[in-house]
């Protein structure tokens, strides 16, 4: 189904094109004036869609792992996290890395967005939510291992790191594997 425009007709003598016949100057500069205030309406605001594309939500969802067999790192980097300090009710930000080495599920991205959105408006001190986010993804992943870093900016001179873990009951990380380090090589001539 097409929408109709509501686009209201030019006013009579506008200018509707470059071709179109000149307009005469007005005779005097009130009448300039208020020629300028009937043609300069309020600014039309976009309308709100009937379903917003998104929202937050505290709820996460998941999908199947889809390389259950072998242990890898999921990294999410979320650099915009918002809440608010429950004392003084003062914007708190940080940014979030959570590491992550997935059994049977992972999180998915737009769910952990919107989850992530959910505490612009709540007051929390930086441990707590750092713990309850943390929580909050072992309820729907039980991951093999996650590790979530919350790094605060500064308030009051002082900036705080908050690390939290969760370790599966009987899961053991499978040696490093140290790998001999090379310099760097550009393909130019020195």
């Amino acid at each position: 189904m097409a929408k109709t425009s509501s686009a209201k007709p030019a006013a009579a003598g506008a200018v509707r094109s470059s071709a179109a016949k000149p307009v005469k100057a007005a005779k005097s500069a009130k009448a300039g004036k208020t020629a300028a205030s009937a043609t300069a309406a309020a600014p039309k605001m976009r309308e709100m869609p009937p379903n917003p594309p998104s929202r937050p939500s505290k709820e996460i969802h998941v999908f199947p792992n889809p390389a259950p067999e072998r242990d890898y790192v999921i990294q999410f980097q979320v650099p915009e996290f918002t809440c608010h300090c429950p004392l003084t009710g003062q914007p708190d930000f940080a940014h979030f890395t959570i590491d992550m080495i997935a059994d049977q599920y992972c999180v998915e991205l737009k769910s952990l967005k919107m989850y992530f959105w959910s505490y612009r408006d709540e007051g929390a001190f930086h441990e707590k939510v750092t713990n309850t986010i943390l929580e909050d993804i072992v309820k729907v992943t039980n991951p093999r291992f996650i590790r979530i870093t919350a790094k605060w900016y500064v308030r009051g001179g002082i900036y705080t790191n908050v690390v939290a873990e969760h370790r599966q009951k009987g899961w053991k990380p499978l040696p490093a594997v140290d790998l001999p380090a090379h310099s760097f090589e550009s393909g130019l001539l020195r």
